[in-house]
């Protein structure tokens, strides 16, 4: 199997390769009508081919770019596919993005053809279209509502994707014979928590090296036999797009398409998983309802609780004390097969990445018998730059070592320096943030970090978000925002301090908790209102207070003031990898969150 990965030239040989080897098998399943539905390796190779072909007839020659603007679904993979099959480079785009934002990818990637999922999609994405006017021609994979076309012209995906399957089959086979591992396989723009994001050039050796070193892991660490995935984050971030697309076909498994977050706990109960690519923020949301769920279940499930944490935080510190083995066994049957169940009750391991893990968070789901791997990457790197497996021994506080064909090395000034086949190509058309990000042929993560005994990769924050107080101590203010967002009463939180005397936070108030407090204390459900109330903020300050108190003094948080309204996609404010997005942050709150040191809030 990693030797096929090591072989293969391209993304699209890899796959032909599965698909040829297991045709008729389900490979890529959505609900559909209430009900889950699949299409076989075949079937989905056979589209490959037809739709690379109509690229071709479109006019596409090699390197041209094909904007991909859908939800999670099976066309998306296909699509994918498809444009490197025809020798083109895919630029996925976030389907929340804004016509501004689409405007910055078109004008930047000069994306010749946009493939688009559905007409609400289209929407900001047509104006954008005719603002760049680089486009030629816009394929629906759902029926459009052809507005005025203008310089571009419409395609329907079914038209696309029909004809004769293995004339097209030898045709693209013809052409890959020339792409090699250097191609450029697409352009993944940066989420943007720091600015305009920038187009990164991920060749197909950067994505099929990543994925030979998570297959290792698999392989090694639980076997590989029927597994299945279920996509849920945004397939145009480097993580799922890598890890929830590429990694699944190149072990033979299923995908399986998620409905939305909405339904994400009914689907993974249907779907049952074997693996699941997720960020840290909905572990978060997760461990906060199932604790929620425990607590209403009267005292023995408390207890149950109780103790099953407790074994899981001596375990993690390595100081198990006697009765632990016995608690542990009590706990394995009672409480555990339940939590699993909630989970599919087939999960070998839940993979976290695209922001740093909370240690708690990950030794919660330890303890309750679920394996949680912490991995650690950036686009820039394929996205996957290590990760914890149980061969190393699992650590909550580390990201593991660093995958098969990976070099690591630490800085003078502790930043993580990483070299491979998997880092990028560079920035496309910005050659000098290119040259400030390679250095020597070392990807500069912009991580502060360092390895421990065991080789594992130890990060302690980003260097560009360290907080440097007045007096010139560091801060990591991710640290500290985890601790706070596993308080009940806490959501979200930022918090800064940069050339300040101390640290202060803005708070979003839990929904759910805000809602039971009014309840319980008589008070209208007014967010503004109740958060001037001196009763709720003095609720709020004692659970800051719980964090301060496991916190040194130069990190604990002194003053904090509320925000307007929730950290969200919509608002800016959160990446659609669910990292909060500081610069938009601190642009809206700045001058109250200036006041807190001038007594003001």
């Amino acid at each position: 199997m990693l030797a096929d990965i090591d072989e293969a030239k391209t993304l699209v040989e890899l796959f032909f390769k599965r698909a040829d080897a297991t045709p008729g098998d389900p490979f890529l399943g959505a609900k559909i009508d209430g009900s889950w539905q699949t299409i076989s390796w075949q079937e989905a190779s056979d589209r490959v081919c037809l739709l690379a072909q109509s690229l071709r007839k479109m006019g596409l020659v090699a390197g041209d770019r094909v904007a991909l603007v859908s939800e999670n679904r099976p066309e998306w993979c296909m699509a994918d596919l498809a444009i490197m099959a025809a020798g083109c480079i895919t630029v996925p785009t976030y389907i929340t993005n804004t016509e501004r934002d689409h405007v910055h990818i078109l004008d930047n990637s000069g994306a010749r053809a946009v493939i688009v999922s559905n007409e609400k999609l289209l929407g900001p994405l047509h104006g954008a279209i005719q603002a760049s006017g680089v486009a030629e021609h816009v394929i629906g994979i759902d029926d459009l509502h052809r507005q005025q076309a203008g310089s571009f012209e419409y395609h329907h995906w079914d038209d696309l994707v029909a004809g004769d399957a293995a004339a097209a089959r030898t045709a693209v086979n013809e052409r890959m014979a020339s792409i090699g591992r250097d191609s450029t396989a697409c352009i993944i723009y940066t989420s943007g928590t720091g600015g305009a994001p920038r187009g990164v050039m991920q060749h197909h050796g950067a994505i099929l090296c990543n994925v030979a070193g998570a297959a290792e892991v698999l392989l090694e660490d639980f076997g590989i036999k029927d597994e299945r995935f279920l996509s849920f984050l945004p397939l145009s971030h480097a993580y799922e797009h890598s890890g929830g697309q590429y990694l699944p076909i190149a072990v033979g498994a299923e995908i399986y398409y998620s409905e939305g977050l909405e339904k994400l706990a009914s689907n993974i109960e249907e779907v049952r998983p074997t693996i699941m690519v997720v960020v840290p923020r909905l572990f978060e949301v997760l461990r906060t309802r199932i604790m929620k769920q425990i607590s209403k279940q009267g005292r023995v499930a408390n207890r149950l609780m109780d103790a099953a944490l407790g074994v899981g935080e001596r375990r993690a510190d390595g100081a198990s004390k006697f009765g632990d083995g016995f608690k542990d066994f009590v706990a394995g049957r009672l409480l555990k097969p339940k939590i699993r169940a909630k989970f599919g009750g087939r999960i070998k391991a839940m993979v976290s990445g695209g922001a740093p893990l909370n240690p708690e968070v990950g030794i919660f789901f330890e303890a309750m018998g679920l394996t949680m791997l912490q991995g650690y990457g950036q686009t820039e790197a394929g996205p996957v730059i290590s990760c914890n497996r149980p061969k190393a021994g699992i650590k909550m506080d580390t990201v593991g070592p660093p995958l098969r064909g990976v070099d690591i090395k630490i800085a003078e000034d502790g930043e993580i320096l990483c070299r491979g086949e998997l880092v990028m190509h560079g920035y496309w058309q910005n050659k000098a943030e290119t040259d400030r990000a390679i250095k020597d042929g070392w990807l500069h993560t912009g991580d502060i970090g360092h390895v421990d005994d065991a080789g594992r990769i130890v990060i302690t924050d980003r260097k560009k978000d360290m907080i440097v107080n007045d007096k010139g101590d560091n801060i990591a203010p991710q640290k500290v925002e985890g601790m706070l967002t596993l308080q009940p009463e806490i959501g979200q939180a930022m918090v800064t301090g940069d050339k300040r005397p101390y640290v202060v936070g803005l708070i979003v108030p839990d929904a759910e908790w805000q809602l039971e407090w009014c309840q319980k204390n008589g008070k209208k459900f007014d967010c503004k209102d109740v958060q001037n109330l001196p009763e709720f903020k003095a609720v709020i300050r004692k659970a800051i207070d719980r964090v301060n108190a496991d916190l040194s003094v130069i990190e604990k948080v002194r003053q904090f003031t509320f925000a307007d309204e929730a950290f969200s996609i919509e608002n800016e404010e959160m990446t659609p990898s669910m990292k909060i997005r500081r610069h938009k942050i601190r642009e809206r709150y700045q001058e109250r969150l200036d006041g807190l040191y001038r007594g003001e809030v």
